[in-house]
């Protein structure tokens, strides 16, 4: 018999979901039939035959002999009934819980679920956007700038690496002394129009096992944003004093957008 993963029964029993894929393989059969080449015990598979044709999944299309239907209209029909099911406790939730707790700070587990929540931000930002970041997160996250910045808004772009000059608000963070090239840590901090923050450190090789935080907590936001705005000074500071350079007149315009962007 074909084990269903549990987490794909979708209303349906496992012996449900197995009789439907082996009648959409071989069709039309008999109960006897598709008990054995479901390896569906006999004694259930006409329960089983009766919940699929009471649903509408399965008809019998000839006295003892049965044919589910298409298997783009078994999904569409599926879609269907779950998102109705999903609306209604959408709107329940929405009614009986109370307004979010804004002063507690989350913690969110794993890479991909830090990634998840970073993209899901930068697609509702509005105005602006302060990140940094190294390259590793800049791979799946880019994109996702470049995008925001195209319907204007400003990206204050920190990376932790050298890199290409994708942003127009753009610096190299100074590598500090000792310089931690070597560190097993990447800083990761993104602040979304002084609302919302998801910030704390990746360890390398044990990406999935890290801990970032995340909240909207305003003295934490801004708190965050001020941190990565004086990493913008930290670069210009870094430039002149360390590296004894002049500002381009690039830089400069910089300096004096950052300076105002309280």
């Amino acid at each position: 018999m074909i084990k269903i993963n549990t987490e794909l029964k979708l209303g349906l029993s496992d012996y449900a979901l197995t009789a439907y894929i082996s009648l959409a393989a071989n069709h039309p059969v008999n109960g006897s039939q598709l008990s054995r080449q479901s390896g569906i015990p006999r004694a259930r598979i006409y329960d089983v035959l009766e919940t699929l044709s009471a649903k509408g999944f399965v008809i019998e299309s000839s006295k003892g002999m049965y044919t589910p239907i298409p298997s783009e209209e078994l999904i569409r029909r599926m879609r269907q009934d779950f998102e109705a099911v999903l609306s209604s406790l959408e709107e329940r939730l929405r009614n009986a819980e109370q307004k979010p707790e804004k002063d507690v700070i989350w913690t969110i587990k794993g890479y991909a679920a830090a990634m998840g929540k970073a993209k899901e931000m930068i697609d509702k930002a509005k105005n602006e956007i302060y990140i940094r970041m190294s390259p590793e997160e800049g791979h799946h996250l880019d994109s996702k700038l470049m995008i925001a910045e195209s319907r204007s808004v400003q990206v204050k772009y920190i990376s932790m690496k050298p890199g290409p000059q994708i942003f127009k608000f753009q610096i190299i963070h100074p590598c500090p002394e000792p310089c931690e090239q070597n560190s097993n840590t990447r800083f990761f901090d993104i602040v979304v129009d002084k609302k919302e923050v998801l910030c704390g450190m990746f360890i390398e090789g044990d990406e999935e096992g890290s801990v970032i935080n995340w909240g909207q907590n305003k003295r934490f936001v801004l708190s965050g944003r001020d941190s990565l705005r004086h990493d913008f000074f930290h670069y210009f500071l870094h430039k002149v004093q360390n590296d004894k350079k002049e500002l381009t007149q690039k830089e400069n315009e910089l300096y004096e957008f950052i300076q105002k962007d309280v």
